[in-house]
């Protein structure tokens, strides 16, 4: 009898310390009793009924990041190419992730791809390749709004890849290349043109130059000689200023006519024409004389 005892005293010890469970940090433990939804677990010390509770599922309460497989999918303009994408995900409800769905990875799978589909066939091929942040900004709330019954809590969607036919990927490459050769032209075009520019406007500034240069020596030139005709005009008024002083009279400028012819008459010329004014002078019979004499 004691053995019976014994043995079902180590019997109830080994079920209860089989019952007992340590949850750790960011897990949970969804526990059903008698097939139904009793409670769930979270960090900490927990003991389940035997034979009445069960643990339904255990998952990790950290964020999960899913790199699903690429996705064939169709643009606007009927261009087909592969795009795969990177979900990141929570768990926020584990008594909705264990009822809400049946296997939900794999239905937000299908889920990112179906609503993958739908945004790419709303865009032509430039747009989906240029617009990722439009794309991922609207998985991401299609995915959030839909997982919701799960308690799952979508925080990020990015496209990895994207991959486009080879003929487009062809195509697109003889582009590039086209649009960088049509730049370099247009550099060297610029270049040319600003070189043009450059010693058209050189050509300019010396022929601008050149002309204040030659206005400038005109100027100096005329300066010059106004100053020289100033000169002699001053010299000729500055010696009539001064026979004027000395008190040279019309007399003495007429003899001093005379003196002239005189020095005339010893010349070479025959013939010695004389004023009228000259003829009329007083004395005029002995200013020759006296010439004669000399």
């Amino acid at each position: 009898m004691i053995y019976i005892i014994i043995a079902l005293i180590v019997i109830l010890a080994i079920l209860i310390v089989a019952n007992i469970r340590i949850v750790p940090q960011s897990q949970a433990y969804v526990i059903e009793r008698l097939g139904g939804y009793h409670s769930t677990w979270n960090v900490g010390l927990h003991v389940k009924m035997p034979f009445i509770d069960r643990m339904a599922n255990k998952m990790s309460l950290k964020e999960k990041v899913f790199d699903f497989p690429p996705q064939p999918v169709i643009t606007k303009d009927n261009v087909t190419m592969m795009i795969d994408t990177v979900v990141y995900f929570q768990i926020t409800d584990p008594k909705l992730y264990t009822y809400g769905v049946e296997k939900p990875i794999n239905a937000l799978e299908n889920l990112s791809a179906t609503t993958l589909r739908n945004i790419i066939g709303e865009l032509e091929l430039d747009e989906s390749l240029t617009s990722r942040d439009v794309i991922n900004t609207k998985m991401r709330s299609i995915l959030d709004e839909a997982t919701d019954p799960w308690g799952i809590k979508v925080n990020r969607v990015e496209v990895k890849n994207i991959e486009p036919p080879q003929a487009i990927r062809e195509a697109m490459e003889k582009q590039m290349k086209a649009e960088r050769e049509r730049r370099e032209q247009i550099l060297i075009a610029e270049g040319h043109k600003q070189s043009a520019i450059l010693e058209a406007e050189g050509k300019k500034q010396a022929m601008i130059l050149e002309a204040e240069a030659q206005k400038e020596a005109a100027i100096q030139k005329a300066k010059g000689e106004a100053e020289a005709i100033k000169e002699v005009q001053e010299a000729k008024a500055a010696g009539l200023k001064m026979l004027k002083d000395a008190g040279m009279d019309d007399k003495v400028l007429k003899l001093r006519s005379l003196e002239a012819f005189e020095a005339a008459s010893n010349g070479q010329a025959t013939k010695i024409i004389i004023p009228s004014d000259i003829q009329n002078m007083a004395g005029l019979v002995t200013a020759i004389s006296e010439v004669a004499k000399k």
